[in-house]
């Protein structure tokens, strides 16, 4: 029997990394062993206490049920209290908190919250590119707003401001950016809130990963005097407290608007495991030292990447923040799409093409922290040995 698929997944593909990873595995199972600088899973354990709380916790008999929707009145209190802590912002954790499974579910659910055929969604391009997805599935039309180097990779809201914004009901705004890197400061976010208030449009800013390689203190959206009428913010243990399999996030905002995206999810989940929520109260109190700690050894490693980009060639801009590295491809290469690939088939390391993040990423590659210091050396050599035979046999055929 043909079953048909939903119209609302007809523009939907594949999540990108769910098939490349096949792709990978495959070549790795033919014994390529490749090296993947591509997706940004955290390979450094939590904290030792983070994993105590969880084997204590999941050592009691009643640990095991059901938990309800809202998450743990603890754990809204130690979300609240590192909102205070780190970014100045005074969140109610009884009704301006909503634990997720992943700030990734979150998006899904802000999107099938708020929007709706006839509303347009205005999403990064370059961005993440589950924004594009959950637009799509919302049946809202999506319009996508450039960000490019010469802006710093921060969008012009004079030029979108001129542009017919009636039906923009939402804006999926993410600084520190992915992929590319860039920062947002107070003064930026300010404009930014201002835009919304001007044109009527809620902004979800997705904003995990503010503790990595960042040399200015960490920035929410809602610090932002009025955003609180106009902003949801999605966050994330994942990056800063390396518990991206845990699915550990959080939305926060005002509670009316936390209160109707609550009415989606509790249709479609149920609440965090209790011993993860027991464990994410212990990683929300670590201190400084911790992303100190942290900083220093993703410090090291984006010395390794910056080698082996400059190695191919690639330029990156300075003061990025986060796991990665994005760098421009040089012009030898048609784009990132052709650099990886002789990569790949070179080097047998894989790097991301900057252009699955949107037509504005063509030129880039983007390569991910996420790998020991060795891993990394390793990588560092056989791009090396893999430019300078290229190198060789340039000079052979000329």
């Amino acid at each position: 029997m043909q079953v048909s698929v939903a119209s609302r997944l007809a523009h939907t593909g594949e999540y990108y990394f769910s098939r490349k990873l096949r792709e990978l595995a495959a070549l790795n199972a033919a014994g390529a062993n490749i090296i993947n600088l591509g997706i940004g899973s955290p390979d450094l354990p939590p904290h030792p206490s983070v994993t105590a709380a969880l084997a204590a916790s999941a050592a009691q008999p009643g640990a095991h049920g059901y938990q309800g929707y809202q998450g743990t009145p603890a754990l809204r209190s130690a979300m609240a209290g590192f909102y205070q802590r780190h970014y100045g912002v005074a969140l109610d954790p009884t009704s301006e908190i909503l634990p997720l499974l992943g700030s990734k579910e979150g998006l899904m659910h802000v999107a099938m919250t708020f929007l709706e055929a006839g509303d347009a969604v205005l999403i990064p391009n370059p961005g993440y590119p589950t924004y594009r997805a959950v637009a799509e599935i919302s049946g809202a039309e999506m319009r996508e707003y450039d960000l490019t180097a010469a802006t710093g990779w921060l969008p012009d809201l004079e030029a979108l401001a001129a542009t017919d914004l009636t039906r923009v009901k939402l804006m999926l705004v993410n600084y520190p950016h992915m992929p590319t890197g860039a920062a947002a400061d107070l003064a930026f976010l300010t404009r930014l809130v201002a835009f919304a208030r001007a044109h009527g449009i809620l902004l979800v800013h997705d904003n995990p990963y503010g503790f990595i390689l960042n040399e200015t203190a960490p920035l929410s959206l809602l610090a932002v005097p009025g955003a609180h009428d106009v902003a949801l913010e999605l966050n994330s243990l994942s990056k800063s407290h390396n518990l991206a399999g845990w699915r550990v996030g959080m939305l926060c905002g005002r509670a009316d608007l936390i209160a109707a995206v609550l009415r989606f999810k509790s249709n479609m989940d149920s609440g965090m495991f209790l011993p993860v929520q027991q464990a994410a109260v212990a990683a929300l109190a670590l201190g400084d030292d911790w992303f100190q700690e942290l900083n220093d050894t993703y410090r090291a490693r984006r010395a390794l990447v910056l080698e082996l980009l400059q190695a191919l060639g690639c330029e990156a801009a300075a003061g990025q923040v986060g796991l990665f590295v994005w760098a421009a491809v040089p012009a030898e290469y048609a784009d990132g799409y052709a650099l990886s690939d002789a990569v790949l088939a070179e080097a047998r390391v894989f790097l991301t093409p900057g252009g699955i993040f949107g037509s504005n990423g063509r030129g880039y590659v983007r390569a991910s922290l996420c790998q020991p210091e060795s891993v990394l050396r390793e990588a560092l050599a056989r791009v090396q040995s893999a430019v300078i035979l290229s190198a060789a046999k340039d000079l052979i055929t000329s």
